[in-house]
């Protein structure tokens, strides 16, 4: 592998452990800084690397650059040596020990600023787009397409959650035990949305990204790994992502389609990941709390069941009823009635789908049109087409003619 493709593999992997690790050190008031020495240790490494090829050790060979770079900068920085310093209480900096990029201080540093970047004084979007600039390693450009907008607005909305967190002194401290429940829980609402994005991306280029559920399956990681926030609703979550990252190359043909669930080769699903799912389910059944993290697992777990099995989709209905308890949505409601159809049939469906109403919700129309489609395929193509005027997406437009292609 040339260094044209280990840099930016290592970006991602690498850029986040600096950032928080300097933080971590020297306080979250220095983000722009560690950033900054993150960054030139990589444009460094691209220009040495590009000339006399890549060292032996090139984690080892950034750490010593990025730890030289912060060295010269605090040593000619007056305002950190003669302010910032003392109200740290530290009187000198010298030894290497105190940019401290051990495995143990990594993982530790990159957790607090997860919390961090999660605390429910910012903003949601602010929360996602800045965790994904730290902590997953991605750029302005890439973060501006996730929430369809440019690179001067995400900016600008990233500069104001950086100054808020500076206002109101937020350090790079895990919550006490008092304050980590709620705090947790802003954390796994911020990587749950982190999923998402990549599994039903919003961006019009890219469909899915893999790389946004990696990361979101990494930052899930680092919260089992601490005892502390190793929770049942932590495993439940890592469960979900498991069972849904399992199906991921099935999702997308060859010709870059989406492959609806029904259509989807099952040789393609990734049994590893699979049992991986199957393992942190048990894992989040060790006491009596159930969070809706455990109630999608399930749902998501059942759908890696072949159909021969009776009671799946009842089962899936079932779920879908006390998902509904936690958390109501159109598309939870839809989701209910096509398992309500599927185990139930079309009359139960129909009356239930009578009973929702959502005329300007393109999933009920699609799904009004795969019920018709056994009986009234006039009354199908007419729910297609309204789907389809509704659709955004280019490939949301294409699965649609798609499905009206098979009627003719």
């Amino acid at each position: 592998m040339d260094e044209l493709a280990v840099l930016p593999h290592l970006f991602r992997l690498e850029y986040s452990k600096i950032v928080s690790v300097l933080c971590k050190r020297y306080g979250f008031h220095q983000i722009e800084t560690a950033e900054d020495i993150a960054s030139e240790t990589f444009l460094v490494a691209s220009q040495a690397w590009g000339n006399n090829g890549i060292p032996e050790k090139p984690v080892a060979w950034l750490y010593a650059v990025a730890k030289n770079k912060a060295k010269n900068l605090i040593q000619r920085d007056s305002l950190y040596q003669n302010k910032i310093l003392p109200r740290y209480q530290i009187e000198n900096y010298v030894e290497d020990h105190d940019f401290d990029l051990s495995e143990e201080n990594v993982k530790d540093s990159q957790l607090r600023m997860l919390f961090a970047l999660s605390h429910p004084l910012i903003p949601l979007e602010s929360q996602i787009g800045i965790s994904l600039k730290i902590l997953c390693g991605f750029g302005i450009e890439e973060i501006a397409k996730v929430f369809l907008s440019n690179k001067e607005t995400i900016n600008k909305r990233l500069s104001r959650a950086k100054e808020k967190l500076r206002e109101n002194n937020i350090s790079l401290e895990l919550p006490s035990s008092d304050d980590l429940k709620s705090r947790l829980t802003s954390v796994l609402r911020t990587i749950y949305l982190i999923f998402n994005e990549g599994y039903a991306s919003h961006n019009q280029d890219k469909i899915l990204r893999k790389d946004f559920c990696l990361e979101a399956i990494r930052l899930c990681t680092f919260l089992l790994e601490n005892e502390k926030t190793n929770t049942p609703e932590v495993n439940a979550l890592l469960s979900l992502f498991c069972f849904h990252i399992s199906r991921f190359d099935a999702r997308m043909n060859d010709a870059g389609e989406i492959v609806l669930f029904e259509d989807q080769n099952r040789n393609l699903w990734n049994q590893e990941f699979i049992q991986k799912g199957e393992y942190f389910f048990i894992q989040s059944n060790k006491d009596r709390n159930i969070s809706k993290y455990h109630l999608e697992a399930a749902i998501a777990y059942w759908h890696t069941l072949s159909e021969d099995k009776v009671d799946k989709w009842e089962t899936i209905y079932t779920l879908y009823t006390g998902l509904l308890e936690f958390e109501s949505s159109q598309i939870l409601l839809l989701n209910r009635a096509y398992a309500l159809f599927r185990f139930k049939g079309r009359d139960e469906a129909l009356e239930e789908l009578g009973r929702l109403d959502f005329p300007s919700n393109r999933y009920y129309f699609s799904l009004l049109g795969e019920i018709y489609c056994e009986f009234d395929r006039k009354k199908a193509k007419d729910c297609f087409r309204k789907a389809y005027s509704m659709a955004e997406k280019p490939s949301d437009r294409l699965a649609i003619q798609k499905r009206m292609n098979l009627m003719e």
